[in-house]
């Protein structure tokens, strides 16, 4: 099966290294125009360079309403429109038991992890996918399916966005199809601590598919949750990336 993109305007936030790289790359293959971007302008051009034809940058930052709404903008006024938003970037400045995370921390997880994922949707859909439909694909986290002793807080605002994830795509539909990916342990700087050295290697071990995830991974099933003609039917669900973590997970 050809998935194309052809004609297609995205948009990724976090876009300059990691899952949001390898997605706007994917989606570029396939056709589309992307639109990248994140905090640092430098990390944004590389990736568009390198990309290449079709590719543009706009850096801005995830959490603030006026970087949103000027990327959103730029990406609707350059690039002739907007189809496919990809709420990609994420946070996760705290690692500990729930009980005892400091508030700044859990406000910064929440405001980016949920709160901006929610924004960018909204100028998306004002801007572009009121009009001429599309589809929003938000990354989640296996995080979000389970407890952690270490990472409770940020699969807490993941949980929040697959619930966010259902409530817009009802609210939405039917032009706009809204769904998720949740993965499990990406090799991506964002994620190194968790799976670098002999701790990755055991982890993998766990995994049935006997490795950790990569981020094309995650751009494929993005590409899939892009296309209207292969995923047409779909919106409001949560498609899970884990090596079947979760279904082998020892039960209590």
């Amino acid at each position: 099966m050809d998935f194309r993109l052809d004609g297609k305007v995205a948009l990724i936030t976090g876009g300059s290294r990691g899952i949001g790289r390898a997605i706007a790359r994917t989606f570029a293959e396939a056709g589309a125009r992307v639109m990248i971007s994140s905090r640092k302008a430098d990390n944004c051009r590389k990736v568009a360079e390198e990309i290449g034809a079709g590719a543009d940058f706009e850096p801005g930052n995830i959490g603030s309403s006026e970087d949103a709404e000027r990327v959103v903008g730029a990406t609707v006024e350059r690039l002739g429109g907007l189809d496919l938003l990809v709420n990609n970037a994420a946070t996760n400045p705290y690692a500990g038991p729930t009980i005892d995370v400091d508030l700044p921390r859990w406000n910064k997880t929440l405001q980016i992890n949920l709160t901006a994922p929610l924004l960018w949707t909204q100028l998306a859909w004002r801007a572009a996918l009121k009009q001429s439909g599309g589809a929003v694909i938000n990354i989640s986290s296996v995080g979000g399916l389970s407890t952690s002793p270490i990472i409770g807080v940020y699969g807490i605002t993941k949980s929040a966005l697959i619930h966010l994830t259902r409530q817009l795509a009802v609210e939405l539909a039917p032009g706009v199809r809204v769904n998720a990916i949740a993965p499990g342990l990406i090799r991506t700087d964002f994620a190194r601590a968790l799976w670098e050295g002999e701790r990755g290697d055991q982890i993998a071990e766990i995994y049935p598919l006997k490795r950790l995830g990569e981020p094309e991974d995650v751009a494929a099933a993005a590409l899939y949750l892009a296309s209207a003609e292969h995923c047409g039917w779909t919106t409001g669900q949560t498609l899970v990336l884990d090596g079947g973590g979760l279904v082998s997970s020892p039960k209590a």
